[in-house]
C-alpha cells in the first residue's frame, strides 16, 4: 500500500530546520593590526619627523621653564621660580600692553582689508589673474629683505621716501620709527602689506564657492551691492572669517619680526612685545641667556593663546555652522 508524503517540498528530513545566513566572522585584533600595518609603516617617516622637530622641543620647553639654564651650565630645578621671575618682571606689563595694541590695530586695518580686495577683485571680469598676482607678490618676498625695505622706506629725513611723497604736499618729515605715538601703526601697516596677500588669495578661492544663483535671485528683487555683501557675501563666508579671526589673533600675538629689526624694542620700549621679551631672556649674553625664563614665559603664552582659542571656537561654534 503505497503511503502519501504530506512534508512540504524541499524538505529532506524528518524535521523542517530553519536556514540561517552565514556570518562572517569579525576580524581578530590581529588580523586588524595587519590591515593598517602598511598605513602605518607609509605614516610612520612623518610621525617621526614630527615628534623630533616639534613635540620633542615643545617637551624639552615645558621641562625647562621649571630649570634654571643657560644651555651651558648644569641645569638646577627651581620648581616655579621662573613664572614667579616673569610675573615680577615690570617688563611684562609693558609688552602685554604692546602686543595687544599690535593686535587691535591689525585686526582693525589687518582683517578687513584683504576681505574688501578680494570682494573687489572677484567683482573684475578682467585681469583678475593679474590683480591676483600682485596681491600675493609681497607674501613672495623674503620677511627680512620686506622689512629692510620698508625701513629704507621710513628713513626720518627729508629723502626718505615716504618723507618725500609728503613733502610733495607740503608735510614736513616724520620721524616714523623714532616717534613713540606712531611708530606702532608703522610697524602695523608695514606687516599688513606683507601678510594680506595670503589672506586675499584664501577669499577669493572661497568666493568662488559662493552659489551666482544667490546673487541673481537678489537682484531681481533689487537688491543693492551693500544688501548682497550684507546678506548673500559675509553670511557665505562666516567659516573662513572665523578662521581667518583666530589665526590673525595668534599671529599678532606671537609679533617679533618687525618689532626686532625695525626698532629693537624702541623707543623706550614701545615696541617692546612678548616674543622679543622671550628673546632678551634667551640671548642677554654671549654665553647664554635665562632660558628657563624664557621657557616660562613661551609656556604661559602657548596656555593663553590655547584657552582663547577654546572659548571663541566655543562661543562662536552655533554662529559657524548656521
Amino acid at each position: 500500500m503505497s503511503s502519501i508524503d504530506t512534508r512540504p517540498a524541499g524538505v529532506t528530513g524528518d524535521r523542517a530546520r530553519p536556514r540561517t545566513a552565514a556570518r562572517p566572522g569579525r576580524p581578530g585584533l590581529l588580523a586588524r593590526a595587519r590591515g593598517g600595518l602598511p598605513t602605518l609603516v607609509f605614516l610612520a617617516p612623518m610621525i617621526i619627523v614630527f615628534g623630533v622637530f616639534s613635540w620633542l622641543p615643545i617637551g624639552r620647553a615645558v621641562v625647562m621653564s621649571f630649570q634654571r639654564t643657560n644651555l651651558v651650565s648644569d641645569p638646577v630645578w627651581v620648581g616655579l621660580a621662573n613664572f614667579q621671575q616673569v610675573f615680577a618682571d615690570p617688563q611684562l606689563l609693558t609688552a602685554v600692553q604692546n602686543t595687544a595694541y599690535f593686535a587691535v590695530l591689525a585686526l582693525l586695518f589687518g582683517y578687513p582689508i584683504p576681505l574688501v580686495a578680494a570682494i573687489l577683485m572677484s567683482e573684475v571680469r578682467k585681469m583678475r589673474g593679474l590683480f591676483s598676482a600682485l596681491a600675493y607678490l609681497p607674501v613672495v618676498v623674503p620677511p627680512v629683505v620686506a622689512v629692510l625695505l620698508w625701513k629704507l622706506f621710513y628713513d626720518a629725513g627729508e629723502d626718505g621716501v615716504f618723507n618725500t611723497i609728503l613733502g610733495w604736499v607740503g608735510i614736513g618729515p616724520v620721524a616714523w620709527l623714532q616717534d613713540a605715538d606712531i611708530v606702532m601703526p608703522s610697524l602695523v601697516l608695514e606687516a599688513t602689506w606683507a601678510a594680506a596677500g595670503g589672506t586675499v588669495i584664501i577669499y577669493l578661492a572661497a568666493l568662488t564657492g559662493v552659489d551666482p544663483s544667490l546673487y541673481e535671485a537678489a537682484e531681481i528683487d533689487g537688491a543693492g551691492v551693500w544688501h548682497k555683501l550684507w546678506h548673500i557675501t559675509l553670511p557665505q563666508l562666516r567659516g573662513i572669517l572665523l578662521i581667518t579671526f583666530i589665526l590673525q589673533i595668534i599671529g599678532t600675538a606671537q609679533v617679533f619680526l618687525e618689532p626686532f629689526l625695525f626698532t629693537d624694542g624702541g623707543p623706550a620700549n614701545k615696541t617692546l612685545t612678548l616674543l622679543l621679551l622671550i628673546y632678551r631672556y634667551a640671548f642677554t649674553n654671549s654665553l647664554g641667556g635665562d632660558y628657563g625664563a624664557a621657557a616660562a614665559l613661551s609656556l604661559l603664552l602657548a596656555l593663553v593663546l590655547t584657552a582663547f582659542s577654546v572659548l571663541y571656537f566655543r562661543l562662536t561654534r552655533s554662529w559657524s555652522s548656521s
